[in-house]
């Protein structure tokens, strides 16, 4: 069909991809130009040296292999069970040079002087930090700033070297005394980035993040602008989007245009569909040993020395099971998404093609290969196993949501252009009967494709490690951002607009309009949306606009799923023999768990303002579950019981009650979480922020005060991990039953050819 209004969306689409994409690539130059220096030296007028750069490299890469990322933040990245190390040293060298100078000028300790005292020496203090001194590519600095370094530096050398009981934290075992030095060095160096101002302007590399008073540091101009224009854009493109949507998109349909299912009864299984249903299996496992990770991460919250009085801290570290948690929600989702995707690929084109089954096989066994190895060297790295820079390609990279080795990297990438090749091979006689480029079954196919190709920019440089924190953060946020506000969404639109087609509960222009809508709003918000994650990485001031703005119209594609999840379920209520209760009843929840996970509790901490304050936070802790499972996980539940049930097929061998109480226990869960622990922490966090300071925020002094609420976060796990249970032996039992229908049904079918014999 030739829809004059789908005609013009593409022309839309492509002048918004490359409109997004040259902005991006201009601010990636930007990027490069204004990411900080690291100095040659940082040295005393008298020639002292204080550190080198090849110290704060080495540092960085020691940081980095020990995982020290999952346990505590640089620059607000990262895991927040420990302090922010930026935030900290900056903190401590200030109160260090406050000191050491009330001592040179009064002879007593700062807190000893006079108001008025105070405010001098402050002042001194603030002006040494805040106005850096070049000799060329050397750092000078005066003999106080020198020896407060190397004090803070050496503190650091020597927490991260040896386990802190009290504090839950494990020594890491990876470092030795010199490799812990140069980590103690790389952090004070994000703090410098922190506080010393950008040549000729009167705020720091970081935008003065983060806030605390002592050095000055508090929200710039371009903080408070940006973030009242972002919310104006906001309530402007709410309606424009709904306008559009009702009134051009979803208009009323054309003479002769039907919504007929296209898929009825049960269709003959292929043998490659068959065998999709150990990926499924490989669901419940990887999804039961995810939850299980994460129940241990909330535990050491409460409990940060024991578990129940059991010693388990050299054992299982918080970051390694912060690693296994993070990497194995990547890896289930992945698994659920790719199984589904094979097994649609021969519905979608009607035919099998020769040794696909063969290749079904090839890529389970390469994706269990390269998880094993996965969590292996997670563990191994961290424990220090690995020698020499072998940790780099086989270990644990220290990266959050980034951490396999890099051949496991290379291994995962393979896989996932292997599962597009399968995909392409078992749609290539669908894909050449439909004209143009953009029908549901191209799209379908090049949602996979960017979900590989987004992979590879996790990967510069191929063969080390950056030497430049801001730049490492950059690109690895061009993964973790542009894969889920990006080509999640794009593969989330398209196979749930493709189901909804063949189930006949919308007709194929509709469909088609819609995400083509739908994708254009993603592709404006999601590439130079990511933005908003550059705000305080060291990253230069224009990201400020350029994410918030665009961030906030990553809002608009997400109402649009709510209704249409409203939709969904209208339709399913009003089909009493509908077949696919269990998965549209997780599509719908999909809908409206990305809505509320990412749209309105990403939306409220993105605006630069708010996110000056609550970056790093546990309402970041609020976001990303809901979103990344509420969105992404239910989504690939849905998909894989899509699946199952037509492997299954009989009726009176099919329940949709598991389904039904795994996915109420997750919504109950999940709410659980937010109104007992993440938002009674992340406010209460927020607040502290704001009336103290954010090292205060995120010292073992405020989570001390918190800890009701961090045993709060046991009735959500329990509800949750209820649901994943029941619905990881719900799996198993369906993959079971089909596989005896299987056999049943070939003992018959050799039964009566031996009789018709």
């Amino acid at each position: 069909m030739n829809d004059p209004v789908t005609r013009v969306l593409k022309r839309v689409f492509v002048i918004v991809l490359l409109a997004c994409a040259t902005i991006f690539i201009w601010g990636t130059v930007k990027t490069y130009q204004g990411a900080p220096p690291i100095p040659n030296q940082i040295q005393t007028s008298n020639g002292l040296v204080v550190m080198t750069q090849n110290q704060i490299i080495g540092g960085k890469a020691g940081f980095q292999e020990a995982d020290l990322m999952d346990y505590g933040s640089v620059y607000g990245n990262g895991a927040y069970f420990e302090e922010d190390w930026t935030a900290l040293s900056l903190h401590q060298i200030a109160l260090n040079m406050d000191n050491a100078y009330a001592q040179i000028k009064y002879g007593k300790s700062y807190n000893a002087l006079s108001g008025g005292q105070q405010y001098d020496i402050r002042a001194v203090t603030n002006h040494e930090l805040q106005n850096p001194v070049f000799q060329g590519k050397n750092l000078i600095v005066s003999q106080t700033e020198a020896t407060a370094i190397n004090q803070v530096s050496h503190q650091l050398a020597y927490s991260v070297l040896h386990t802190n009981q009290q504090a839950g934290y494990a020594g890491a075992a990876a470092l030795n005394p010199q490799s812990a030095q140069n980590v103690g060095d790389f952090l004070v160096y994000t703090g410098w980035t922190a506080v010393a101002h950008r040549p000729g302007l009167d705020y720091s590399y970081t935008n003065d993040w983060p806030y605390d008073p002592l050095v000055g540091n508090q929200p710039t101009g371009a903080t408070f602008i940006w973030s009242w224009a972002s919310i104006g854009l906001l309530l402007a493109a709410i309606g424009v989007t709904i306008y559009l949507y009702f009134a051009h998109i979803t208009s009323p349909k054309m003479e002769g245009e039907k919504e007929e299912a296209v898929i009825k009864g049960f269709p003959a299984i292929t043998l490659s569909q068959r065998k999709t249903g150990k990926y499924f299996v490989s669901v419940a496992i990887l999804f039961l040993i995810q939850i299980g990770a994460g129940m241990g991460l909330a535990h050491y919250y409460s409990e940060r020395s024991t578990f129940f009085g059991i010693n388990m801290l050299t054992v299982l570290p918080f970051n390694a099971l912060k690693a296994v948690h993070i990497q194995l929600a990547i890896f289930w989702i992945a698994v659920a998404w790719i199984g589904a995707g094979l097994f649609l690929a021969p519905l979608i084109s009607g035919k099998e093609p020769k040794h696909q089954g063969l290749l079904v096989d090839i890529l389970f066994v390469a994706l269990w290969v390269v998880g094993l190895s996965t969590l292996f060297g997670l563990y191994a790295g961290i424990k220090g196993w690995l020698p020499g820079n072998s940790w780099f390609w086989f270990g644990n990279q220290g990266l959050s949501y980034l951490q396999l080795g890099r051949f496991d990297q290379l291994a995962l990438f393979a896989g996932l252009w292997l599962w597009v090749y399968i995909l392409a091979r078992a749609m290539w006689p669908v894909l050449r009967g439909k004209k143009g480029f953009g029908t549901l079954e191209h799209l379908f196919l090049y949602s996979g494709m960017s979900i590989a190709f987004m992979y590879v920019f996790g990967m510069f440089p191929v063969t080390w490690i950056m030497n430049s924190f801001t730049l490492t953060d950059f690109w690895r946020w061009w993964v973790v951002h542009l894969w889920v506000e990006g080509t999640f969404e794009f593969f989330a639109i398209v196979a749930t607009s493709y189901l909804l087609v063949e189930l006949g509960f919308v007709s194929r222009r509709t469909a088609e309009r819609v995400t083509w809508f739908e994708m254009i709003l993603v592709f404006l918000g999601g590439i130079v949306g990511t933005g908003h994650h550059m705000y305080w990485v060291g990253e230069p001031w224009i990201w400020l606009g350029l994410g918030s703005m665009f961030s906030f119209i990553e809002v608009m594609p997400l109402l649009l799923m709510i209704v249409e999840a409203v939709e969904n379920h209208r339709h399913m209520k009003d089909s009493p023999h509908f077949v696919q209760k269990s998965a549209f009843t997780y599509l719908v929840g999909s809908g409206v768990w990305n809505f509320f996970g990412a749209g309105v509790f990403g939306g409220m901490i993105n605006a630069p303002l708010i996110n000056y304050y609550e970056h790093g936070t546990f309402l970041t802790l609020g976001h990303a579950h809901t979103s990344m499972f509420g969105a992404f996980g239910m989504l690939g539940i849905g998909l894989a019981y899509f699946a199952l049930r037509y492997i299954v097929g009989d009726d009176s061998r099919w329940s949709d009650k598991p389904a039904v109480v795994s996915f109420w226990l997750f919504n109950i869960g999940m709410i659980l979480w937010c109104v007992l622990n993440f938002f009674p922490i992340g406010f209460a966090q927020l607040l502290a922020v704001y009336t103290h300071s954010y090292v205060y925020a995120r010292s073992l002094q405020f989570y001390n005060t918190t800890l009701l609420w961090q045993w709060l976060r046991m009735p959500g796990d329990i509800a949750f991990g209820a649901g994943g249970v029941v619905i990881a032996w719900d799996f198993i039992k369906k993959v079971s039953i089909a596989h005896k229908i299987y056999l049943s049904t070939q003992r018959a079918e050799t039964t009566h050819g031996k009789t018709l014999s």
